[in-house]
Protein backbone atom coordinates (compact mmCIF):
# COMPACT_ATOMS: atom_id res chain seq x y z
CA UNK A 1 0.00 0.00 0.00
CA UNK A 2 1.27 3.23 -0.73
CA UNK A 3 1.68 5.94 1.87
CA UNK A 4 -1.39 8.53 2.12
CA UNK A 5 -0.51 10.44 4.86
CA UNK A 6 0.24 14.06 4.47
CA UNK A 7 2.13 16.87 6.84
CA UNK A 8 0.25 20.12 5.82
CA UNK A 9 2.10 22.83 7.90
CA UNK A 10 2.98 20.71 10.23
CA UNK A 11 -0.35 18.87 10.56
CA UNK A 12 -0.48 15.28 10.15
CA UNK A 13 -2.39 12.57 9.20
CA UNK A 14 -3.20 9.09 8.04
CA UNK A 15 -4.69 9.98 4.94
CA UNK A 16 -5.67 13.37 2.96
CA UNK A 17 -9.16 13.36 3.42
CA UNK A 18 -10.76 15.41 6.46
CA UNK A 19 -14.12 16.55 6.81
CA UNK A 20 -14.54 20.16 6.40
CA UNK A 21 -15.97 22.94 9.03
CA UNK A 22 -20.12 21.71 8.75
CA UNK A 23 -22.51 20.07 10.38
CA UNK A 24 -20.66 16.72 9.94
CA UNK A 25 -18.12 18.15 12.58
CA UNK A 26 -20.63 19.50 14.93
CA UNK A 27 -20.05 17.12 17.77
CA UNK A 28 -17.62 14.77 19.55
CA UNK A 29 -19.83 11.54 18.70
CA UNK A 30 -19.86 12.95 15.06
CA UNK A 31 -16.02 13.40 14.97
CA UNK A 32 -15.04 9.61 16.46
CA UNK A 33 -17.58 8.14 14.15
CA UNK A 34 -15.84 9.71 11.12
CA UNK A 35 -12.44 8.50 12.90
CA UNK A 36 -13.90 4.63 13.31
CA UNK A 37 -14.50 5.15 9.30
CA UNK A 38 -11.22 5.88 8.14
CA UNK A 39 -11.01 9.79 7.68
CA UNK A 40 -7.29 11.37 8.43
CA UNK A 41 -8.44 14.46 10.23
CA UNK A 42 -11.60 16.99 10.77
CA UNK A 43 -11.85 20.31 11.33
CA UNK A 44 -14.46 21.16 13.67
CA UNK A 45 -17.65 22.90 13.31
CA UNK A 46 -16.77 26.84 13.42
CA UNK A 47 -16.44 28.01 17.29
CA UNK A 48 -17.43 31.42 18.34
CA UNK A 49 -20.32 33.13 20.71
CA UNK A 50 -23.20 30.53 21.08
CA UNK A 51 -25.79 31.41 18.07
CA UNK A 52 -29.33 30.43 17.85
CA UNK A 53 -29.83 29.07 14.39
CA UNK A 54 -33.05 28.89 11.99
CA UNK A 55 -34.96 26.11 11.46
CA UNK A 56 -35.40 25.32 7.91
CA UNK A 57 -31.88 25.56 6.88
CA UNK A 58 -30.54 23.20 3.91
CA UNK A 59 -31.61 23.25 0.27
CA UNK A 60 -30.25 21.30 -2.56
CA UNK A 61 -29.92 22.15 -6.49
CA UNK A 62 -30.68 18.42 -8.12
CA UNK A 63 -29.73 18.15 -12.12
CA UNK A 64 -30.84 15.60 -14.78
CA UNK A 65 -31.34 12.99 -12.56
CA UNK A 66 -28.83 13.46 -10.13
CA UNK A 67 -29.40 14.20 -6.55
CA UNK A 68 -27.66 17.09 -5.14
CA UNK A 69 -25.81 18.48 -7.74
CA UNK A 70 -25.55 21.79 -5.48
CA UNK A 71 -25.86 22.26 -2.03
CA UNK A 72 -27.29 25.22 -0.11
CA UNK A 73 -27.38 26.12 3.65
CA UNK A 74 -28.14 29.25 5.71
CA UNK A 75 -27.27 27.45 8.87
CA UNK A 76 -24.65 29.23 10.79
CA UNK A 77 -21.37 28.60 13.05
CA UNK A 78 -21.71 25.55 16.11
CA UNK A 79 -25.17 26.47 18.65
CA UNK A 80 -23.40 24.62 21.29
CA UNK A 81 -21.70 26.21 24.10
CA UNK A 82 -17.97 26.32 23.56
CA UNK A 83 -17.34 24.83 26.76
CA UNK A 84 -19.30 21.48 25.50
CA UNK A 85 -17.54 21.90 22.41
CA UNK A 86 -13.56 22.36 23.84
CA UNK A 87 -14.22 19.07 26.25
CA UNK A 88 -15.51 16.79 23.67
CA UNK A 89 -12.38 17.90 21.14
CA UNK A 90 -10.10 17.00 24.35
CA UNK A 91 -11.89 13.45 24.41
CA UNK A 92 -11.65 12.71 20.88
CA UNK A 93 -8.26 13.87 20.57
CA UNK A 94 -6.88 11.93 23.68
CA UNK A 95 -9.15 8.53 21.13
CA UNK A 96 -7.59 9.40 18.80
CA UNK A 97 -4.40 10.60 18.78
CA UNK A 98 -2.78 10.15 15.03
CA UNK A 99 -5.94 11.76 13.76
CA UNK A 100 -5.73 15.19 12.85
CA UNK A 101 -8.21 17.66 14.84
CA UNK A 102 -8.17 21.64 13.56
CA UNK A 103 -10.34 23.93 15.39
CA UNK A 104 -11.99 26.59 13.17
CA UNK A 105 -12.81 29.68 14.53
CA UNK A 106 -14.72 33.00 13.91
CA UNK A 107 -14.64 36.44 16.28
CA UNK A 108 -14.95 39.68 15.88
CA UNK A 109 -12.47 41.43 14.37
CA UNK A 110 -10.77 42.52 18.09
CA UNK A 111 -7.02 41.39 19.21
CA UNK A 112 -8.45 40.26 22.86
CA UNK A 113 -11.24 38.31 21.16
CA UNK A 114 -8.83 36.15 18.80
CA UNK A 115 -6.03 35.47 21.58
CA UNK A 116 -8.43 34.38 23.74
CA UNK A 117 -10.25 31.96 21.84
CA UNK A 118 -7.29 30.82 20.61
CA UNK A 119 -5.63 30.22 24.22
CA UNK A 120 -8.77 28.36 24.99
CA UNK A 121 -8.81 25.84 22.47
CA UNK A 122 -5.04 25.09 21.99
CA UNK A 123 -5.14 24.20 25.77
CA UNK A 124 -7.30 21.22 24.70
CA UNK A 125 -4.67 19.86 22.92
CA UNK A 126 -6.39 20.22 18.94
CA UNK A 127 -3.51 20.06 16.00
CA UNK A 128 -4.19 23.20 14.54
CA UNK A 129 -6.50 26.18 13.72
CA UNK A 130 -8.68 27.46 10.89
CA UNK A 131 -9.75 31.13 10.98
CA UNK A 132 -13.18 31.13 9.23
CA UNK A 133 -13.29 34.16 7.00
CA UNK A 134 -15.22 32.61 4.66
CA UNK A 135 -18.67 32.22 5.68
CA UNK A 136 -21.20 34.15 3.59
CA UNK A 137 -24.19 34.45 5.42
CA UNK A 138 -25.48 35.19 8.82
CA UNK A 139 -22.23 35.66 10.62
CA UNK A 140 -21.21 38.42 7.74
CA UNK A 141 -23.87 41.07 8.35
CA UNK A 142 -22.19 40.70 11.70
CA UNK A 143 -18.66 41.54 10.27
CA UNK A 144 -16.89 38.32 10.51
CA UNK A 145 -16.94 35.77 7.91
CA UNK A 146 -16.50 36.85 4.77
CA UNK A 147 -17.18 40.29 5.74
CA UNK A 148 -13.92 40.45 7.04
CA UNK A 149 -12.56 37.96 4.54
CA UNK A 150 -13.49 40.39 1.38
CA UNK A 151 -10.95 42.86 2.87
CA UNK A 152 -7.43 42.13 2.87
CA UNK A 153 -6.18 44.18 5.68
CA UNK A 154 -8.78 42.57 7.88
CA UNK A 155 -7.36 39.12 6.96
CA UNK A 156 -3.82 40.31 7.42
CA UNK A 157 -4.77 41.81 11.02
CA UNK A 158 -6.79 38.88 12.24
CA UNK A 159 -4.43 36.27 11.08
CA UNK A 160 -1.68 38.41 12.52
CA UNK A 161 -3.61 38.52 16.02
CA UNK A 162 -3.98 34.70 15.76
CA UNK A 163 -0.55 34.09 15.52
CA UNK A 164 0.66 36.08 18.24
CA UNK A 165 -0.22 33.72 20.49
CA UNK A 166 -0.77 30.36 18.66
CA UNK A 167 1.53 27.84 19.45
CA UNK A 168 0.16 24.94 16.68
CA UNK A 169 -0.64 25.72 12.55
CA UNK A 170 -2.51 28.71 11.33
CA UNK A 171 -4.73 27.63 8.16
CA UNK A 172 -6.88 30.55 7.11
CA UNK A 173 -10.03 29.78 4.49
CA UNK A 174 -10.66 32.17 2.09
CA UNK A 175 -14.22 33.16 0.58
CA UNK A 176 -14.79 32.72 -3.29
CA UNK A 177 -17.21 35.73 -3.12
CA UNK A 178 -14.32 38.23 -4.07
CA UNK A 179 -12.49 38.95 -7.06
CA UNK A 180 -9.13 38.01 -6.50
CA UNK A 181 -8.78 35.40 -4.40
CA UNK A 182 -5.32 35.74 -4.26
CA UNK A 183 -5.26 39.01 -2.91
CA UNK A 184 -6.68 38.02 0.32
CA UNK A 185 -4.31 34.89 0.49
CA UNK A 186 -1.25 36.87 -0.13
CA UNK A 187 -2.60 39.55 2.79
CA UNK A 188 -3.16 35.83 4.75
CA UNK A 189 0.28 34.95 3.78
CA UNK A 190 1.67 38.28 5.28
CA UNK A 191 -0.19 37.77 8.00
CA UNK A 192 1.59 34.76 9.00
CA UNK A 193 -0.76 32.46 7.74
CA UNK A 194 0.65 28.43 7.64
CA UNK A 195 -1.71 27.39 5.70
CA UNK A 196 -4.51 28.81 3.76
CA UNK A 197 -7.66 26.56 2.61
CA UNK A 198 -10.33 27.52 0.05
CA UNK A 199 -12.64 27.86 -0.93
CA UNK A 200 -15.84 28.65 1.48
CA UNK A 201 -19.24 28.16 0.19
CA UNK A 202 -20.51 30.87 -2.51
CA UNK A 203 -23.37 32.97 -2.21
CA UNK A 204 -26.55 31.76 -3.36
CA UNK A 205 -30.05 31.23 -3.75
CA UNK A 206 -30.94 27.20 -4.13
CA UNK A 207 -34.22 28.26 -5.57
CA UNK A 208 -37.87 29.88 -5.79
CA UNK A 209 -41.04 27.61 -5.44
CA UNK A 210 -43.21 28.73 -8.48
CA UNK A 211 -46.17 27.49 -6.34
CA UNK A 212 -46.23 29.54 -3.29
CA UNK A 213 -43.46 32.11 -4.50
CA UNK A 214 -41.32 31.03 -1.52
CA UNK A 215 -37.64 30.79 -1.57
CA UNK A 216 -36.19 27.41 -1.13
CA UNK A 217 -35.17 27.31 1.89
CA UNK A 218 -37.34 29.40 3.87
CA UNK A 219 -38.68 30.24 7.14
CA UNK A 220 -42.08 31.31 8.03
CA UNK A 221 -42.14 32.61 4.60
CA UNK A 222 -38.96 34.52 4.06
CA UNK A 223 -35.60 33.32 2.81
CA UNK A 224 -32.30 34.64 2.52
CA UNK A 225 -29.16 33.93 0.40
CA UNK A 226 -26.78 30.94 1.57
CA UNK A 227 -23.69 28.67 1.13
CA UNK A 228 -22.99 26.85 -2.11
CA UNK A 229 -21.10 24.19 -2.08
CA UNK A 230 -21.09 20.26 -3.53
CA UNK A 231 -20.25 18.84 -6.69
CA UNK A 232 -21.19 22.10 -8.92
CA UNK A 233 -18.38 24.67 -7.31
CA UNK A 234 -15.97 22.23 -8.21
CA UNK A 235 -14.51 24.09 -11.13
CA UNK A 236 -14.86 27.26 -9.28
CA UNK A 237 -12.84 26.34 -6.38
CA UNK A 238 -9.95 24.11 -8.49
CA UNK A 239 -9.15 26.98 -10.57
CA UNK A 240 -8.93 29.24 -7.51
CA UNK A 241 -6.88 26.47 -5.85
CA UNK A 242 -4.70 26.87 -8.76
CA UNK A 243 -4.76 30.36 -8.94
CA UNK A 244 -2.76 30.41 -5.53
CA UNK A 245 -0.68 27.37 -5.94
CA UNK A 246 1.16 29.17 -8.93
CA UNK A 247 1.16 32.47 -7.03
CA UNK A 248 4.98 33.04 -5.89
CA UNK A 249 3.79 35.32 -3.25
CA UNK A 250 1.50 32.51 -1.76
CA UNK A 251 4.30 29.85 -0.93
CA UNK A 252 1.97 27.94 1.87
CA UNK A 253 0.52 24.69 1.72
CA UNK A 254 -3.31 24.39 0.41
CA UNK A 255 -6.13 22.86 1.87
CA UNK A 256 -8.50 22.13 -0.80
CA UNK A 257 -12.26 22.53 -0.46
CA UNK A 258 -15.05 22.75 -2.89
CA UNK A 259 -17.17 19.87 -4.40
CA UNK A 260 -15.20 16.86 -3.62
CA UNK A 261 -16.63 13.24 -4.06
CA UNK A 262 -14.46 11.07 -5.06
CA UNK A 263 -10.59 10.17 -4.62
CA UNK A 264 -10.37 11.40 -8.54
CA UNK A 265 -11.48 15.04 -7.48
CA UNK A 266 -8.58 14.33 -4.34
CA UNK A 267 -5.72 13.46 -7.16
CA UNK A 268 -6.80 17.22 -9.28
CA UNK A 269 -6.87 19.00 -6.14
CA UNK A 270 -3.65 17.55 -5.32
CA UNK A 271 -1.98 18.17 -8.60
CA UNK A 272 -3.44 21.41 -8.61
CA UNK A 273 -1.48 22.24 -6.08
CA UNK A 274 -3.13 21.16 -2.57
CA UNK A 275 -1.44 18.94 0.11
CA UNK A 276 -4.82 17.56 1.47
CA UNK A 277 -8.29 18.31 0.81
CA UNK A 278 -11.67 18.76 2.84
CA UNK A 279 -15.16 17.17 2.10
CA UNK A 280 -18.50 18.18 3.29
CA UNK A 281 -21.25 17.85 1.12
CA UNK A 282 -20.29 14.00 -0.13
CA UNK A 283 -20.32 12.97 3.26
CA UNK A 284 -23.62 14.48 4.18
CA UNK A 285 -25.46 12.86 1.08
CA UNK A 286 -23.19 9.54 1.29
CA UNK A 287 -22.69 9.19 5.38
CA UNK A 288 -19.20 8.77 6.31
CA UNK A 289 -18.08 5.57 4.91
CA UNK A 290 -17.06 7.22 1.21
CA UNK A 291 -13.97 7.41 2.17
CA UNK A 292 -13.54 3.87 2.11
CA UNK A 293 -13.98 4.11 -1.63
CA UNK A 294 -12.09 7.37 -1.62
CA UNK A 295 -8.82 5.48 0.41
CA UNK A 296 -8.70 2.26 -1.63
CA UNK A 297 -9.34 3.81 -5.08
CA UNK A 298 -6.17 6.79 -4.39
CA UNK A 299 -4.09 3.72 -2.99
CA UNK A 300 -4.93 1.43 -6.50
CA UNK A 301 -4.19 5.02 -8.40
CA UNK A 302 -0.77 5.66 -6.78
CA UNK A 303 0.18 1.87 -7.47
CA UNK A 304 -1.04 2.24 -10.76
CA UNK A 305 1.40 5.21 -11.57
CA UNK A 306 4.21 4.03 -9.39
CA UNK A 307 4.48 6.46 -6.77
CA UNK A 308 5.28 5.41 -3.02
CA UNK A 309 3.56 8.65 -1.77
CA UNK A 310 0.83 10.66 -2.09
CA UNK A 311 2.70 13.74 -1.41
CA UNK A 312 4.41 13.11 -4.93
CA UNK A 313 0.61 14.31 -6.73
CA UNK A 314 0.92 17.84 -4.46
CA UNK A 315 1.53 20.62 -7.75
CA UNK A 316 2.74 18.60 -10.57
CA UNK A 317 -0.10 20.33 -12.38
CA UNK A 318 0.90 23.36 -11.72
CA UNK A 319 3.42 24.36 -14.31
CA UNK A 320 0.92 23.51 -16.75
CA UNK A 321 -1.94 26.29 -15.46
CA UNK A 322 -1.10 29.47 -16.98
CA UNK A 323 -2.52 32.59 -18.80
CA UNK A 324 -4.35 32.57 -21.80
CA UNK A 325 -2.10 35.13 -23.36
CA UNK A 326 0.94 32.33 -22.98
CA UNK A 327 -1.50 29.39 -24.54
CA UNK A 328 0.06 28.34 -28.28
CA UNK A 329 -1.89 29.71 -31.18
CA UNK A 330 -1.03 27.37 -33.53
CA UNK A 331 -1.52 24.32 -31.78
CA UNK A 332 -4.57 22.51 -33.46
CA UNK A 333 -7.41 19.82 -32.98
CA UNK A 334 -10.02 18.27 -34.92
CA UNK A 335 -12.91 16.31 -34.49
CA UNK A 336 -12.83 12.58 -35.57
CA UNK A 337 -15.74 10.68 -35.70
CA UNK A 338 -15.98 7.05 -35.15
CA UNK A 339 -18.66 5.63 -37.65
CA UNK A 340 -18.41 2.07 -36.17
CA UNK A 341 -19.66 3.31 -32.66
CA UNK A 342 -21.45 6.49 -33.61
CA UNK A 343 -25.04 5.14 -33.17
CA UNK A 344 -26.32 8.31 -35.68
CA UNK A 345 -28.16 10.25 -32.37
CA UNK A 346 -26.93 13.36 -34.52
CA UNK A 347 -27.05 15.37 -31.06
CA UNK A 348 -22.90 16.40 -32.42
CA UNK A 349 -24.39 17.62 -35.72
CA UNK A 350 -27.17 19.60 -34.48
CA UNK A 351 -24.78 21.34 -31.89
CA UNK A 352 -22.36 21.99 -34.64
CA UNK A 353 -24.77 23.42 -36.71
CA UNK A 354 -26.99 25.68 -34.83
CA UNK A 355 -24.47 26.76 -31.92
CA UNK A 356 -20.74 26.39 -33.41
CA UNK A 357 -19.02 26.26 -36.44
CA UNK A 358 -21.28 23.95 -38.75
CA UNK A 359 -18.76 21.14 -39.79
CA UNK A 360 -20.49 18.36 -39.18
CA UNK A 361 -22.15 16.79 -42.56
CA UNK A 362 -24.95 14.27 -42.71
CA UNK A 363 -24.33 12.08 -45.68
CA UNK A 364 -25.53 8.58 -46.74
CA UNK A 365 -22.77 5.83 -47.97
CA UNK A 366 -23.54 3.88 -51.29
CA UNK A 367 -26.09 1.43 -49.29
CA UNK A 368 -27.81 4.88 -48.42
CA UNK A 369 -26.82 4.30 -44.96
CA UNK A 370 -26.44 7.74 -43.20
CA UNK A 371 -23.30 8.70 -41.30
CA UNK A 372 -21.84 11.35 -39.75
CA UNK A 373 -18.55 13.62 -41.08
CA UNK A 374 -16.57 16.07 -40.06
CA UNK A 375 -15.21 18.58 -42.47
CA UNK A 376 -12.12 18.84 -40.66
CA UNK A 377 -10.50 22.44 -43.23
CA UNK A 378 -13.79 23.77 -41.07
CA UNK A 379 -13.71 22.17 -37.64
CA UNK A 380 -12.15 25.24 -34.54
CA UNK A 381 -10.81 21.85 -32.51
CA UNK A 382 -14.02 23.41 -30.19
CA UNK A 383 -14.78 20.11 -28.43
CA UNK A 384 -18.62 21.03 -27.97
CA UNK A 385 -19.48 17.85 -30.37
CA UNK A 386 -17.03 15.54 -27.93
CA UNK A 387 -18.48 16.88 -25.32
CA UNK A 388 -22.69 16.48 -26.12
CA UNK A 389 -21.95 12.98 -27.71
CA UNK A 390 -23.68 10.36 -25.35
CA UNK A 391 -21.52 7.45 -26.19
CA UNK A 392 -17.69 6.83 -25.10
CA UNK A 393 -15.15 6.77 -28.02
CA UNK A 394 -17.60 7.95 -30.60
CA UNK A 395 -15.66 11.50 -31.34
CA UNK A 396 -12.05 11.90 -30.15
CA UNK A 397 -10.48 15.46 -30.87
CA UNK A 398 -7.46 14.64 -33.10
CA UNK A 399 -4.14 17.26 -32.90
CA UNK A 400 -3.23 17.97 -36.06
CA UNK A 401 0.13 18.62 -37.80
CA UNK A 402 0.24 22.12 -39.19
CA UNK A 403 3.94 22.77 -39.59
CA UNK A 404 3.55 25.79 -37.49
CA UNK A 405 6.07 27.08 -34.79
CA UNK A 406 4.35 27.42 -31.41
CA UNK A 407 2.87 31.47 -31.14
CA UNK A 408 1.28 32.52 -28.44
CA UNK A 409 -0.95 36.13 -28.07
CA UNK A 410 1.89 37.53 -26.04
CA UNK A 411 4.91 36.30 -28.19
CA UNK A 412 2.77 37.81 -31.37
CA UNK A 413 2.09 41.22 -29.58
CA UNK A 414 5.52 41.26 -28.85
CA UNK A 415 6.66 40.91 -32.04
CA UNK A 416 4.11 43.44 -33.44
CA UNK A 417 5.52 46.21 -31.16
CA UNK A 418 8.90 44.91 -32.11
CA UNK A 419 8.18 45.11 -35.64
CA UNK A 420 6.37 48.54 -35.31
CA UNK A 421 9.73 50.08 -33.76
CA UNK A 422 11.82 49.34 -36.24
CA UNK A 423 9.99 50.84 -38.75
CA UNK A 424 8.70 53.92 -36.90
CA UNK A 425 11.10 57.13 -38.34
Amino acid sequence: MADLSINLAGIKSPNPFWLASAPPTNSGYQVQRAFEAGWGGAVWKTLGDPILNVSSRFAAVSFNGQRVAGFNNIELITDRPLEVNLKEIYETKKRFPNHAIIASLMVEPQQDKWHEIVKRVEAVGVDGLELNFGCPHGMAERGMGAASGQVPELVEKQTYWAKEVATTPVIVKLTPNITDITATAEAAVHGGADSISMINTINSLAGVDIDTWETIPHVAGKGAHGGYCGPAVKPIALHMVGECARNPHINVPISGIGGISSWRDTVEFMLMGATGVQVCTAAMHHGFRIVEDMIEGLDFYLEEKGLSSVMDLVGKSVPKYSDWGDLDLNYSVVAKINNDVCINCNKCHIACEDTSHQCIDMLKDASGMSYLKVREEDCVGCNLCSIVCPVEGAINMVQMQNGLPPMTWNERQGALGALANSVRP
